[in-house]
């Protein structure tokens, strides 16, 4: 199994380790646990080791105009230093992977894929690459570190990091005289960034913001964590919320997709989706009960009939209920009341709207 540049941090911090898209990563430390790690970033600050995510670079005359062709966000939109959430499909709609493009300049990508799909992302730009187009795998050449709550940018002014960048952009800065770049980007609903070091400066850039992480009664946090936040935004994971038999249209990412293009993969049955509606959409659920949601719990409207499944569930620290979210007939409305089998019983849950807790990204 693969092994982060920070493994042997988290190994001798007795962190609770497990399989992550073929990623052995941290889930929780012993010290706090993943509710108190949650809270940390909620009220204060965490930091997350995240270097299972991939990394690809597309170089070269013409890539961004290539790489727009294929991914479904349209790049025209953003400027060198800032970055865009995409998503790559196949020409069925379904959804390679999501991911986040940084753009230097129109020839040179950064690219941020999820760990299990970064090989299959690699391949389908490399096979469609015009001449003069250079696409690398970089998965073990970086580390990605998440910063994430309201005290994070004074983490970074106390390590001499001016941390004064617009939602989704970067810099390349240092932290410790060691070079990395410095994102407005995360995946918890807080105040945050992303930090991605070499694989060789991991450790000594880790060991530095956790001393700071901890004046400020702070946490490091395992992805037990990172789940319940991501959960209670209603940020979507792939193989949960997307998939190759789910596309963006039916996981409400619709948003992500720029329309007007003339070109992307699976542009012609995702423009099919849109203007005929699909069968499947993304709803948020919420316990009126004490039941917890879990992936590929069946959900039934109240005459018992099935109208689709739970994508992602977990109990919400914020409400302390019951939330997740499902996959269900189009027709499903806010405020409707479905069932969701829990072990052999049926638990009452309401549709409502995202995000369950308000998003402080800003």
């Amino acid at each position: 199994m693969n092994q982060s540049p920070l493994a042997n941090r988290h190994l001798a911090a007795n962190a609770k380790m497990a399989d992550f898209g073929g990623w052995l990563m941290p889930i929780e430390y012993p010290d706090t646990g993943a509710i108190a790690e949650y809270t940390a970033v909620r009220e204060r600050v965490g930091l997350f080791d995240v270097s299972h995510l991939g990394k690809i670079s597309v170089t070269g005359v013409g890539a961004v105009e290539y790489l727009n062709k294929v991914i479904t966000n349209d790049l025209a939109k953003i400027d060198a230093g800032q970055a865009q959430y995409t998503l790559l499909c196949n020409e069925d709609g379904g959804v390679v992977d999501d991911l986040i493009v940084y753009l230097n300049s129109d020839e040179d990508l950064f690219l941020i894929p999820n760990a299990a799909n970064t090989t299959a992302v690699c391949e389908i730009l490399t096979q469609n690459a015009p001449s003069g187009v250079r696409v690398k795998n970089l998965h073990k050449d970086y580390a990605v570190l998440a910063l994430q709550g309201a005290d994070s940018a004074k983490v970074l002014s106390r390590l001499g990091v001016d941390a004064s960048l617009e939602y989704m952009s970067f810099i390349n800065t240092t932290i410790g005289n060691l070079p990395v770049i410095l994102c407005r980007t995360g995946y918890t609903g807080e105040f945050g960034f992303e930090i991605i070091p070499s694989w060789p400066d991991a450790e000594q850039v880790w060991d530095q913001i956790v001393l700071v992480v901890k004046e400020f009664g702070g946490a490091i946090c395992g992805l037990g964590a990172r789940d319940l936040l991501r959960t209670e935004m209603g940020y979507p994971l792939h193989g949960h919320e997307l998939s190759l038999s789910i596309t963006p249209v039916e996981a409400g990412a619709g948003w992500a997709v720029g329309w007007s293009k003339e070109q992307f993969r699976g542009k012609k049955v995702l423009t099919q989706q849109i203007e005929l509606g699909s069968k499947l959409r993304l709803k948020a659920i919420l316990a009126t009960e004490r039941g917890i949601p879990r992936k590929d719990m069946q959900v039934k409207n109240l005459q018992g009939e099935l109208i689709g499944k739970v994508t992602s569930g977990t109990y919400s620290p914020a409400l302390k209920k019951g939330i997740g979210l499902a996959l269900v007939n189009s027709d499903v409305k806010k405020d409707d009341q479905v069932l969701i089998d829990i072990r052999g019983t049926d638990s009452t849950f309401k549709v409502v709207s995202l995000p369950f807790v308000p998003s402080k990204v800003r």
